[in-house]
């Protein structure tokens, strides 16, 4: 038998443990390859889609790979450890030290070249389908599979790379000392763990701090609080798992009727000990956890805002011109032109809103007739408004404005016209964009308007025209009015729109680039997410699996002294939900209050609840939790009974 063949057989024979550790590389660098295959894609010609595409995936790449390299560090330590007794061994049949380090880097090549081989296989496997959902998100007519050589070089160079240096890198983590030691390994007699009770409290203080700021926080401090609880929240969380478990175990032992009892003893302490024991595998478990919770709840919430963006924008197109816009007419025939050519069904109304200023808020006011109101209020089906001469009512700049406003009796003199009315109460519908007719607006009898609009002839007007085009198939405009926008980005970016007597708005257009990034946003953190959420379960994998023998030995025991199957399943039960709940149960408490500050957020911006989709995003987690327990418990309790 080779060397080469020595060290296969190592690989095979361990392939127990190795499992996880191999499926979790293949998955990162499936995820990898799918990303650089849509960065490479030759046919994606719309200049935005490109330069978001190489942004977002070339960020999605940057962090799977520090990940990776984070999580195969990790384990590659925690599996070299847990072989310290078969190092020793050889090392005490005459190996020397420099052909264990040429054992462990064949191993380890071993691995990542299979890993390599079989997640870029996998990878252009599912090209394809990651394709067909890509295209869905955003809108290309085709996105069909191709065939290069640059996704698979920046792939196996980027992976080979990394398992190289593990490789060169992992003889370090193998224990030092004598070979007496390293032969003992687990068996060697483990020292009383030590922890200190001020930091056990200061630990469930630092983490009860944050989560009070979080859960009373406002949109002025909102912004310093993401800033300054992530460092407070990591330190409370490391001496929650290294000082505050220990010191609640220390607590529960006291209490006799509840650990005293049956085979609580057994399974109570085991657990504990182990979270006890691997505080800052739990640590980073928790953090990682963590991480992902909110990197997917948070695009959900962008999803959410997508969603709700027609809500807050109800009219297809507005064009907003001042008085000396003398390209007024050549727009809107520009616009009712597009729209016919296009086959595009749309209803217009114009409005003439005239500007006077309030003796009661000493403020402009913006001022619509009702008849103009009424019309485009019969497009978008909603109630007509009546008012006598001399009433008004307040025309609410945004959905969270209406129930101050409502409450609300005003007398004011329109201070221009002369013309005094009574505002009592809002309408109740929102008919325009926020803020789009300015944030002070009320709507008057078609006489009082009237007697506004003549005050006007003998002084110099204030006014502009809204146009409001209602379409029902109001996302198919993303291609109408191109020109328009395009001069107003240009002199906003050139002259700071100072040049410009008129506005433009194009929801439609505004919609699919929101949707196209946020959807996609979304598909890259999941899959991140699921990344993460692999590697989480699978450093509790190793820590399970590196101490199977002795678990074996335990369970042996307890058998013969009595121990019943049923009994076997509660005891492991007890010490397994901890190792995968508890850890997880702590990140979902982080993320849930994480939540109530982006809610805060969310509130300020656009006015729109994320409770739904953040709802789903936990649930979800917890399912897929659940899913990854009882695969592992049932895979546990095999080889627990093969002892038999």
């Amino acid at each position: 038998m080779t060397f080469r063949q020595f060290a296969y057989r190592n690989v095979v024979r361990n392939r127990r443990v190795y499992a996880a550790f191999f499926m979790a590389s293949v998955f990162s660098v499936m995820v990898f390859f799918l990303y650089s295959m849509l960065l490479f894609h030759p046919t994606v010609e719309d200049r935005f889609i490109r330069e978001f595409a190489v942004f977002g995936m070339g960020i999605a790449e940057i962090i799977l790979y520090i990940f990776t390299v984070f999580f195969l560090f990790y384990s590659m330590r925690a599996f070299l450890q847990a072989r310290s007794k078969e190092f020793g061994i050889l090392l005490h049949l005459g190996m020397e030290k420099r052909q264990l380090n040429r054992l462990i880097f064949l191993e380890t090549m071993f691995i990542g070249a299979a890993s390599i081989g079989v997640g870029t296989t996998l990878g252009y496997i599912f090209s394809k389908f990651f394709f067909m959902i890509v295209r869905e998100i955003v809108l290309l007519p085709a996105l069909p599979l191709y065939l290069s050589w640059e996704p698979f070089a920046l792939t196996i160079g980027a992976f080979l790379s990394l398992f190289i240096i593990i490789s060169l890198v992992a003889p370090v983590f193998i224990k030092s000392g004598k070979v007496i030691d390293l032969i003992r390994g687990e068996n060697e007699e483990q020292q009383e763990y030590t922890y200190s009770k001020f930091r056990g409290f200061l630990g469930v203080f630092l983490l009860l701090f944050s989560y009070t700021l979080a859960m009373f926080t406002s949109n002025t401090i909102v912004i310093r609080l993401f800033i300054l609880l992530p460092p407070i929240v990591l330190l409370g969380t490391y001496y929650f798992f290294t000082d505050s478990v220990p010191l609640f175990y220390q607590k529960l032992r006291t209490f006799r009727k509840i650990y005293w009892k049956n085979y609580r003893l057994i399974s109570i302490s085991s657990g504990i000990i182990r979270l006890r024991e691997n505080a800052n595998m739990f640590f980073i478990v928790t953090i990682v956890s963590t991480i992902a919770f909110l990197s997917v709840g948070t695009l959900a919430s962008l999803t959410s805002f997508a969603s709700q963006y027609r809500a807050m924008n109800p009219l297809g197109l507005v064009y907003v011109s001042d008085m000396e816009n003398v390209e007024e007419e050549k727009h809107i025939t520009q616009l009712e032109t597009e729209l016919t050519e296009e086959e595009i069904g749309y209803s217009l109304t114009k409005l003439q809103v005239l500007q006077q200023h309030s003796s009661f808020s000493n403020s402009t006011v913006s001022i619509l007739n009702v008849a103009d109101v009424n019309r485009l209020a019969a497009d978008l089906d909603d109630l007509a408004i009546e008012l006598k001469q001399g009433e008004a009512l307040f025309l609410p700049p945004s959905n969270s404005s209406f129930e101050n406003l409502n409450e609300r009796f005003v007398v004011t003199d329109l201070e221009e016209s002369n013309v005094t009315v009574a505002i009592d109460g809002a309408y109740p519908y929102q008919l325009f964009p926020a803020y789009s007719v300015g944030r002070n607006a009320i709507v008057l009898n078609a006489v009082d308007y009237q007697r506004v609009q003549l005050s006007m002839v003998n002084r110099s007007p204030s006014y502009f025209n809204y146009y409001a085009f209602h379409i029902p198939e109001w996302q198919s405009t993303k291609d109408i009015g191109l020109s328009i926008q395009d001069t107003i980005v240009e002199s906003f970016l050139i002259e700071s729109n100072a040049g410009l007597s008129y506005a433009f708005d194009n929801p439609g257009l505004s919609y699919s680039i929101i949707r196209m990034t946020f959807s996609l946003l979304l598909f890259i953190g999941l899959l991140l997410a699921g990344v993460f959420f692999l590697a989480t379960g699978s450093f509790i994998y190793f820590q399970l699996y590196t101490t199977l023998d002795q678990d074996k030995k335990k369970f042996d025991v307890l058998r013969r002294l009595g121990l019943t199957e049923q009994e076997m399943k509660k005891i492991i039960n007890r010490q397994l939900i901890p190792q995968f709940f508890f850890p997880w149960g702590v990140a979902l408490l982080h993320s849930s209050f994480a939540f109530l500050s982006l809610q805060v957020i969310w509130d300020a911006l656009a006015e729109i609840s994320i409770v739904k989709e953040l709802t789903i995003v936990l649930i979800g987690f917890t399912c897929m939790q659940l899913l990854y327990f009882y695969l592992i418990r049932w895979r546990y309790l095999v080889h627990i009974r093969a002892t038999d």
